[in-house]
């Protein structure tokens, strides 16, 4: 008898090297090595500086509150399970209601996540990036959405100094994902697994983000 095969397994990380985009003037990827394999050491070790925020990453209350939790007091329970892809791609500036109303029903997980890229510009910094507008995340609030999640860099506009959309969060208690890769996904339901590290002052935690499909 032919034994089911593992559920499908999508990656929806962005690489994290040397070359990876950050927001201006943060801090790049850079990794220096401690000790390699040889006369004086049995392994190789490494040491790395990095924003928090590179890559797939989560942003703590911390980021945008200076009252906030960190990263690693947050609790993980947003982090994991049942989440709708949504794509809205090519919307624009900002993603309003109409870009995603097409995907919203009664049964909406507590966890969405936004395509607005063809493909996801994992080697440079998009200043034209889309982002949520305040109002989209408050309806997604008012339906259940507990965590939001998107392929760009921000949910504000990349030269916004008020950030009203993480200031939604804030108010509302969402948890966000940020600069997902969504480029081969299809719209639908799946589970999501995007766990922060345990980083317990950081205002922000890369995340190995997977998408897994429902049964």
């Amino acid at each position: 008898m032919t034994q089911p095969g593992p559920p499908r397994l999508w990656d929806i990380s962005a690489p994290v090297h040397a070359a990876s985009p950050v927001y201006p003037g943060d801090a790049p990827y850079q990794q220096q090595w401690s000790a390699t394999i040889g006369a004086d050491s049995a392994v190789n070790v490494s040491r790395l500086t990095l924003s928090p925020h590179i890559g797939t990453h989560a942003d703590a209350p911390l980021h945008y509150d200076n009252a906030g939790a960190a990263i690693g007091t947050v609790a993980l329970d947003a982090f994991i399970g049942p989440c709708r892809v949504i794509h809205a791609i090519g919307c624009g500036p900002l993603v309003h209601w109409r870009h995603i109303a097409h995907a919203i029903s009664a049964d909406l997980p507590p966890r969405v996540l936004l395509r607005t890229y063809e493909h996801a510009p994992v080697d440079r910094w998009d200043e034209h990036l889309s982002a949520f507008a305040p109002a989209t995340l408050e309806r997604l609030a008012d339906a259940g959405v507990r965590l939001v999640g998107i392929d760009t860099a921000s949910i504000d506009p990349a030269d916004s100094q008020l950030l009203p959309s993480h200031q939604v969060l804030r108010r509302r208690g969402l948890r966000v994902l940020e600069n997902l890769v969504l480029d081969t996904v299809p719209e639908g339901d799946y589970e999501l697994i995007a766990l922060p590290l345990r980083l317990t002052t950081a205002d922000a935690s890369p995340v190995r983000a997977v998408l897994r499909a429902l049964p």
